[in-house]
């Protein structure tokens, strides 16, 4: 139950208490006044002719007496206009008068006549109580700054947690110095850059780096997203700027971070209501502040975006975010470093290799590869191992890159060896096409959406790729498909080759349409983004101009099929040799095809922590019902 909720409750169980006490007050009331009969008046007058009545005390209109013959007690109401003292005067009844005092009220009367009041009194509070809650998060609390505030209670981060991005820790050194002695910079009138804004793509350690320049200065860190500044009432997010501009000075120096700052910072007089609306009302707050505090507050801004190209002009200029730092995907030394660092945690086995995995993981981010550590100790506590093995990481990453393995499907004969000959065809393509990455590993068992697939991994981190690098990934991916064809015929060809298709259509249009490698269409951009679409600024093709285009995609495309099937044409043999080996072993590596193909035996060693019911080629084979699906992993073909 929430907090909400829990007061509600409280609330209700309070009146209900109160509601049980007035009743019970009002039942000991009615029973202090059960000992007196309620009698009528006509009976009273007859009984008091009759001699029955002893005494009487008249009090206003009531009457209160006892009876000769029990003495009981009795009370009677006088109706309007009797005189009741000339009725009985003579009957021998004793009366007695006293004064009528004034009406006294009772506890209990007036509980039960404040109880409404008091309860829509307490419901008020309650509600502002709620309006004005803590940290902002109230009704009323609306232009309060929800930034957080993470000292070393939280965990202390310092730079050597935060490996693979050694040139931003270098920009942000500076930030640092500048916040232990900023003195030392003012001495000879340097003023540090009032804010620095971190550029990257997702899980790359943007916000890490962030922490990390506030603990290495030792200082407070508010933290925020651009997303909770922005509200639907106008000057909210606006009047959180203020504030979280206040709490930063009260606690100077100290650094404010604002993670995914696009949210907030898009360019102006591009939304709704010509350009006045909340958000960049939000904007103009924030650019107010920015280029009003002065560095020796000791006030730093550090903001995070994957998406720079959407902000405000206004944001980038010198005086705010005048120093833009990239934070990039690491690169196989900074996997290895980040590897290092998040192997720490993990007990290790000796024949465990960082520099192995991180050449494994190209195109891999700082999350990335603590998810890989962390999933290779999951795999490793599964078997119940005491250490985890190169072989756990390899699981892994295979989980991570394709999928977990679908041992659940069963294959025919038929399907198992057309899936061999389909993952043959691009293996024996990928290891005589000269410009192709090496073969990792080849394999039939189902993982993910793949039903089989062979992985190619780059000797180094590619930055950019070669005209004759790209004709010879298109030949590749033809491979299964040209394979199917010369072994079991046209007619038996299957939907297995459609992410084969998929991709080198696309990389044929973009060697076309992008990169300008097309004779007939030259060194010109014809491809057409979804951001000008929606923003009208698209130029269209012309008719004859999209012809050309299809006509040269479909030659490359082409060419790429005919140098694909004239080479497995002339290594029928290999492919022979390979298709039977993975059907055999189901998977294997780049050095065991290699060993296989020039003509040497496999030879498998098992690990220590290996199962007998492990070694050896598989007793069960996963089963396929629909097409062989070629593998989806960086550059699976």
């Amino acid at each position: 139950m929430n907090g909400f909720g829990k007061n509600i409750a409280v609330w209700l169980g309070i009146g209900l208490a109160l509601i049980i006490l007035l009743n019970a007050l009002q039942a000991s009331q009615q029973n202090t006044l059960s000992g007196q009969t309620e009698m009528a008046y006509s009976d009273f007058m007859a009984e008091a002719k009759s001699g029955s009545i002893a005494d009487v005390t008249i009090q206003g209109q009531e009457i209160v007496g006892h009876t000769t013959t029990a003495g009981e007690t009795f009370k009677v109401t006088i109706p309007t206009g009797e005189n009741v003292v000339e009725r009985i005067e003579g009957t021998g009844v004793r009366i007695t008068a006293k004064a009528q005092e004034p009406a006294q009220v009772s506890l209990v009367s007036i509980l039960l006549s404040w109880f409404p009041m008091l309860l829509l009194i307490g419901v008020w509070i309650f509600f502002m109580r709620q309006m004005h809650g803590k940290g902002g998060g109230g009704a009323m609390g609306f232009g309060k700054s929800r930034a957080k505030l993470l000292t070393e209670k939280h965990g202390k981060i310092t730079f050597e947690d935060v490996a693979g991005i050694d040139e931003a820790k270098v920009d942000l050194q500076e930030v640092v110095e500048f916040l232990r002695d900023p003195q030392k910079f003012q001495r000879l009138g340097g003023k540090i850059p009032k804010g620095a804004l971190l550029i990257g793509p997702p899980g790359t350690g943007k916000t890490l780096t962030a922490r990390a320049v506030a603990g290495e200065a030792d200082v407070p860190f508010f933290t925020i997203s651009g997303s909770d500044f922005v509200e639907m009432f106008v000057g909210v997010g606006a009047s959180r700027v203020r504030d979280m501009f206040e709490q930063a000075k009260k606690n100077a120096p100290c650094i404010i971070f604002i993670d995914e700052i696009d949210a907030v910072g898009r360019h102006r007089g591009a939304g709704h209501g010509g350009g006045n609306d909340e958000r960049e009302q939000t904007l103009n707050q924030l650019l107010v502040e920015m280029d009003g505090f002065e560095a020796t507050e000791g006030v730093i801004l550090i903001a995070a975006t994957n998406r720079p190209d959407v902000l405000d002009p206004a944001l980038l200029r010198p005086g705010r975010f005048d120093r833009q730092i990239m934070v990039p995907l690491p690169d196989v030394t900074g996997r290895e470093k980040i590897l290092k660092v998040h192997m720490k945690k993990v007990p290790l086995s000796p024949n465990v290799d960082a520099a192995v995995l991180a050449r494994g993981t190209p195109g891999f981010s700082g999350a990335d590869l603590a998810n890989l550590v962390n999933e290779a100790a999951l795999l490793a506590a599964r078997t119940d191992k005491r250490m985890v093995t190169m072989d756990d990481f390899e699981s892994a990453k295979d989980k991570i890159m394709m999928g977990a393995e679908r041992k659940s499907m069963v294959m025919t004969e038929e399907e198992k060896k057309l899936t061999a000959y389909h993952e043959a065809g691009h293996a024996i393509i990928a290891i005589h096409e000269p410009e192709s990455d090496p073969i990792h590993k080849a394999t039939i068992i189902p993982r993910g959406r793949a039903l089989g697939l062979v992985m190619r991994l780059p000797e180094g981190d590619r930055i950019s790729m070669s005209r004759a690098k790209l004709k010879a990934d298109l030949a590749v991916a033809m491979g299964g498909r040209i394979a199917e064809e010369l072994i079991f015929g046209e007619e038996a060809v299957t939907t297995g080759a459609s992410s084969d298709i998929k991709q080198a259509t696309s990389m044929a249009r973009s060697m076309v349409t992008e990169w300008g490698m097309s004779d007939k269409l030259g060194p010109l951009r014809y491809a057409v983004e979804q951001q000008e679409v929606y923003s009208g600024t698209a130029q269209p093709l012309s008719d004859d101009t999209a012809a050309l285009v299809d006509s040269e995609v479909r030659r490359i495309v082409e060419e790429a099929y005919a140098r694909a099937t004239q080479m497995l044409t002339d290594k029928i043999e290999e492919l022979h040799t390979l298709a039977k080996a993975l059907l055999e072993y189901e998977l294997l590596s780049g050095d065991e095809i290699k060993a296989l193909l020039r003509g040497e035996a496999i030879i498998r060693e098992s690990e220590p922590d290996e199962k007998p019911e492990d070694k050896g080629p598989r007793s069960s084979v996963p089963k396929i019902t629909t097409g062989i699906i070629q593998g989806e992993g960086p550059q699976g073909a």
